[in-house]
């Protein structure tokens, strides 16, 4: 099996969400902080947008990932609109060997870091609310028209 089977798959999805390439936010989160071991943006549906990761040799399936954090991620959020505390923004898993930190991206996506024990959560946050903005920012200017499917009104 060669270790990158999947980014054709990966590029079929991401032709499906308007060619916007999400991997140059990606990116930007994964190189932010040296603990980051990969980035995965997912839909509220549990599809892959987009991913980048630490190495291909990596081995952690992607697209299961994606689907449990969205669908934790979605419980939560049904849960705290139940208990009326408001948007959900940030849930973090602690592990011994590791952290995952799964981020509202913007209402129709879900932002997860798979990263080391050790990284700081408050760095964590800024470097998220950095992606958000830069999406904000960029993408809604350049592709306004193209984004009729994602909804932006939360950010």
């Amino acid at each position: 099996m060669e270790p990158y089977s999947a980014y054709n798959i990966k590029r079929k999805k991401r032709k499906i969400h308007n060619s916007i390439n999400f991997d140059i936010i990606l990116k930007k989160v994964f190189k932010s902080q040296p603990g980051i071991k990969k980035v995965i943006l997912v839909d509220k549906t549990g599809k892959t947008i987009a991913s980048v990761s630490k190495f291909s040799y990596f081995s952690v399936a992607v697209d299961s990932i994606g689907a449990t954090v969205s669908a934790i991620f979605c419980a939560s959020e049904e849960q705290g609109k139940n208990l009326e505390l408001g948007r959900l923004e940030i849930i973090t898993s602690e592990f011994e060997n590791g952290k995952i930190i799964a981020s509202n991206f913007c209402s129709d996506a879900v932002l997860t870091l798979i990263c080391d024990s050790d990284l700081n959560i408050g760095l964590i946050r800024l470097v998220l609310a950095r992606a958000v903005s830069e999406v904000k920012d960029n993408f809604l200017l350049k592709f306004s028209n193209t984004l009729d499917f994602y909804d932006f009104s939360d950010l």
